[in-house]
């Protein structure tokens, strides 16, 4: 058998997006953000699969989806690495990179008890203040959040 079939660790996709490079710890948390559980879309899940860059790493295959910037983005917040693949007949046609957006709504928990979001039915609201170091500050109470301190809603 040849070296890049013994590589080849999950099937080929004829359609769709490929989430590549999640790190094995945190690619349930993906799915979750993504809403994959709720699609009905062939989509296929590898976890603890090795990676040279990672060690081990996570990653998903959706047929026939393609997600929007906004959509993606969200993901940057716990996995910052990620790489995403597009795929048309077989053939990757666009490689990306995520990137936080410049605000993350409805995502991430703010830690200030006291918030305005932890004592009303609102959604929260955080703008990102460094991109690099996953910086973030709720528009709400103005408490700031380093990654490491980020809770998933």
């Amino acid at each position: 058998m040849s070296e890049k079939k013994q590589k080849l660790q999950v099937a080929a996709l004829e359609n769709g997006t490929v989430i590549d490079h999640i790190p094995s710890e945190k690619l349930f948390t993906v799915v979750s953000l993504l809403g994959l559980e709720h699609m009905s879309n062939n989509i296929t899940i590898g976890f603890n699969l090795k990676s040279e860059k990672l060690g081990t790493k996570g990653i998903i295959k959706i047929a026939d989806k393609y997600f929007c910037d906004e959509e993606i983005n969200r993901i940057a917040v716990v996995a910052p690495c990620v790489k995403l693949n597009i795929i048309r007949d077989y053939e990757v046609v666009e490689k990306r990179e995520v990137s936080l957006p410049d605000e993350l709504r409805g995502i991430v928990k703010c830690a200030n008890p006291k918030c305005i979001t932890n004592n009303e039915p609102m959604p929260t609201l955080f703008h990102v203040i460094d991109k690099d170091d996953c910086i973030i500050k709720c528009h709400y109470c103005e408490k700031e959040q380093k990654r490491e301190d980020i809770e998933i809603i």
